[in-house]
């Protein structure tokens, strides 16, 4: 996806935030495109909100994991990729927990 692709993604999920500001799968949808865009604190912010209205969303925990690794915080990338292994292995999803599993493995 070149910058212009990315650029209109981001802005359509922005403009439905803003129409839906509660609505936790724009949020999240939001957070994804400016975490693939590389905007990662922006990001961060969007995907705490979706987390903040549903604690048990895996794969959000997993990218605020990633986005901690972005960042060089390994101490918060461990946190939160404990949380995403234990809701991989509460929700059986077992590709999530092979992934979740190397990306701890890799802290250390």
């Amino acid at each position: 996806m070149d910058n212009t692709q990315q650029d209109e993604r981001i802005a359509r999920f922005e403009a439905k935030v803003i129409e839906h500001p509660e609505q936790e799968l724009h949020r999240f949808s939001l957070g994804k495109a400016l975490f693939d865009a590389g905007r990662l604190a922006e990001a961060e912010r969007h995907l705490r909100v979706a987390l903040g209205k549903r604690q048990d969303w895996m794969v959000v925990v997993m990218l605020l994991g990633q986005c901690a690794v972005q960042r060089g915080d390994k101490a918060a990338a461990r946190e939160l990729y404990e949380k995403a292994l234990k809701l991989a292995i509460d929700q059986h999803h077992e590709g999530p927990e092979a992934e979740v599993r190397a990306a701890l493995a890799s802290l250390e």
